[in-house]
C-alpha cells in the first residue's frame, strides 16, 4: 500500500471514528429515576446493549488516537501535506458535535427535550458550516499548488 492510500485510509478511520467514540463514551443521558417505559426520546435510540455501545466508543477511541498519531508523525516527516489538516479538523470538531448530538436527541427524558431542540437550532448549522468549510478548503487545496493558486485545466 501506497503511503498516499495509507494516509487517505487514516483520515477516513479517523473522521468515522470521532463521532462515534464520543457517542459511545458519553454513554445513554437518560433521565434518572424513570423506568424506560416513563421516558419520551426525540429519536428512538439504537437497541444496543450499553456496554456494546461503551465497547464501540473505546475501541473507536483506539482507532482515532492511533491514526490521528500516525497522520501526525507523517505530518513531521513531511510524508502527509500539512495542509490536509485544514480539511480535517474541521471533519473532527463536526464528529464530536454528532457523536453528542446524538446522544442528546436521543435522551430519554420526562417531558420535552431541550438539549435536542437546542442541538437541532444550533449543532445542525454549526455543523453543516464546518462540513462546507472542509469542502471549500478541501477543493481549493485540491485544484491549487502549495502557493494557494488554482491550477489551469491544460488542454
Amino acid at each position: 500500500m501506497s503511503m498516499h492510500k495509507l494516509h487517505t485510509s487514516a483520515s477516513v478511520v479517523l473522521v468515522a471514528a470521532v463521532p462515534v467514540a464520543t457517542w459511545g463514551l458519553m454513554g445513554r443521558q437518560d433521565a434518572a429515576g424513570y423506568s424506560p417505559s416513563e421516558l419520551d426520546h426525540a429519536v428512538q435510540p439504537l437497541p444496543l446493549a450499553e456496554s456494546l455501545e461503551t465497547s464501540l466508543g473505546v475501541l473507536s477511541l483506539v482507532l482515532a488516537v492511533v491514526t490521528a498519531a500516525l497522520l501526525a508523525r507523517a505530518s513531521r516527516g513531511e510524508s502527509f501535506d500539512r495542509g490536509r489538516w485544514t480539511v480535517l479538523l474541521p471533519l473532527i470538531v463536526a464528529g464530536l458535535i454528532v457523536g453528542a448530538g446524538w446522544r442528546v436527541l436521543t435522551a430519554g427524558v420526562v417531558g420535552a427535550n431541550i438539549g435536542a431542540g437546542f442541538f437541532v437550532w444550533a449543532g445542525g448549522p454549526v455543523t453543516a458550516a464546518l462540513l462546507f468549510w472542509a469542502l471549500f478548503v478541501g477543493l481549493k487545496h485540491h485544484n491549487g499548488d502549495r502557493s494557494g493558486r488554482v491550477r489551469r485545466p491544460q488542454g
